[in-house]
């Protein structure tokens, strides 16, 4: 079994000046199957269990039920196999209590978290990435030798979730990122023209940082949608302030107990969100 990648080759511009000649860069995506619905599942699962149909169906809405219902009161609920899955959400941070209030609220979001073996299983699966040039012709196919590494879940224990949380200390300025999902198919020619924005993160020295949309980390070169919220939460150096700037403009950055969190709405349509770390000034492309 293999995953299998998608490097096509687009041009991204940062500005919406029709005069910016942009660059052509191979952005990597994930090349997704149609979805497995739900029939599928159950008939699977019931040839691998040995149990009837009927039987499987029954329970599967009985699983579901129990989850939901436990998950809604606050409760951590195991996914046998898989995780765990529990509810939580993505909240502005204020200085003063007076100013706490429900509209804080961004989103209300759905948290995962995989199990060893499953993370394993990741680890270990082989990635398979065909190249498609601007024309949408294949180039190229590689299998990666990437070293494996399945990325944590974000967030704290308690499941009281918020735009505060930090990402995973990585000893530098880091940002994370997991796979962007996608659905385009082979027969698209990646001769658009997709609009680039540059979010350039300063921990000011050794920190973290993290990018998340609906509480999924956000991989430099995802493509997200215009008015798409995207979360920012760095964690700088000690006694240093960090900056966040999209496309050069000032990102407001709100501080709590030495984390600096921002929001920001993705400005245009299909656009790509390029995200680097280190000094503000430094935007670590080559636009050659």
């Amino acid at each position: 079994m293999a995953l299998k990648i998608k490097a096509k080759e687009k041009k991204l511009k940062f500005s919406k000046n029709e005069n910016d000649p942009g660059f052509w860069r191979y952005v990597l995506v994930p090349d997704l199957y149609s979805t497995l619905d739900q029939d599928k599942v159950i008939k699977e699962a019931a040839i691998r269990s040995g149990v009837s149909e009927g039987v499987m169906q029954a329970c599967w809405k009985g699983a579901g039920e129990v989850i939901k219902a436990w998950a809604t009161e606050g409760h951590s609920v195991a996914l046998p196999g898989l995780g765990n899955m529990r509810f939580g959400l993505s909240a502005k941070a204020v200085a003063d209590v007076n100013d706490v209030k429900t509209s804080l609220i961004k989103t209300r979001r759905i948290i995962f978290t995989p199990t060893v073996a499953l993370k394993e299983e990741l680890a270990n699966t082989a990635i398979q990435i065909t190249c498609y040039d601007r024309d949408g012709n294949i180039v190229k196919r590689v299998t990666s030798a990437d070293p494996g590494t399945v990325e944590e879940p974000e967030g704290d224990e308690t499941g009281a979730e918020t735009g505060t949380e930090t990402g995973t200390e990585n000893g530098g300025s880091q940002s994370q990122g997991g796979s962007q999902s996608g659905s385009s198919t082979g027969s698209e020619t990646g001769s658009e023209t997709t609009t680039g924005y540059a979010l350039t993160i300063s921990t000011s020295g050794s920190g973290s940082a993290s990018v998340t949309k609906d509480g999924n980390a956000v991989a430099s070169g995802a493509e997200l949608s215009e008015d798409d919220e995207v979360a920012i939460s760095i964690t700088p150096a000690e006694g240093q302030v960090p900056t966040a700037t999209l496309n050069g403009s000032s990102i407001e950055l709100t501080e709590s107990d030495g984390v600096y969190t921002g929001n920001f709405a993705m400005p245009g349509q299909a656009s790509t969100l390029v995200i680097n770390t280190g000094a503000a000034d430094d935007d670590g492309f080559d636009k050659d």
